[in-house]
């Protein structure tokens, strides 16, 4: 439902949450993930993926819990209909990936690529991302709600009808982004490193505009004295 947004007289469409249903999974067998491979209503529990190669596999209706992804190579993975809990890693790479209708639950993450990745319909809750790459990515219907981002990039990439709820967002680099209907009132943190000019298309509280004022200053040449 699109709510209103406070003081700009227009309306902020709300992201559409995934909606995943999972069916009687089938424990993972074991073995080295297969690139190009397909897995289908499979558990992946407590799995070590650590540095194996499943560059363009599909995961549909999966569930991967308390799995170590550090290094996993996973570009062009198509993740859809899956739930991701507790994973955790250094140097996941899912770049040009595409995860759609997928929650990624209380994950441990750093240095996560995902540049160049669509992230269609995608809950991102609890946990902790450091140096998320979303550069060049698409993302559509996406809420990061109660975590904590340390300077994700989103350099170039586009944002649609995407919320930040009870989210830190620290020092968030929005460079040559492109932002339409993205909610940051309810944010319970926001810095931006780089980029603050590329806000068009966000909605602010009139708090997160005072904290954000000294830096849009600097963007727009304003010198503030006194």
């Amino acid at each position: 439902m699109a709510r209103r947004a406070s003081g700009t007289g227009g309306a902020v469409k709300g992201a559409r949450r995934p909606e995943v249903r999972l069916p009687a999974l089938e424990p993972y067998g074991g073995g080295e993930l297969e690139p190009d491979g397909d897995y289908d209503g499979v558990e992946f529990r407590e799995a070590d993926l650590a540095g194996q190669d499943g560059v363009g596999a599909r995961f549909m209706d999966c569930a991967l819990t308390e799995c170590a992804l550090d290094g996993t190579a996973l570009t062009r993975a198509r993740v859809l209909d899956s739930v991701l809990t507790g994973v955790r890693g250094v140097g996941t790479d899912l770049a040009d990936a595409t995860l759609r209708d997928v929650e990624l639950v209380d994950a441990r993450l750093g240095g996560t690529q995902l540049h160049g990745a669509v992230l269609e319909r995608v809950l991102i809750r609890g946990g902790k991302i450091d140096f998320l790459n979303l550069r060049q990515a698409r993302l559509r219907d996406v809420v990061f709600e109660s975590c904590v981002l340390v300077e994700p990039d989103f350099g170039g990439a586009r944002l649609e009808r995407v919320e930040f709820v009870d989210c830190a967002l620290r020092s968030a680099d929005l460079t040559a982004a492109t932002l339409t209907d993205v909610d940051l009132r309810a944010a319970a943190e926001l810095t931006v490193a780089a980029g603050v000019d590329r806000l068009s298309g966000a909605v602010i509280s009139a708090t997160q505009l005072l904290d954000l004022a000294p830096v849009l200053a600097g963007a727009l040449g304003i010198r503030v004295e006194g």
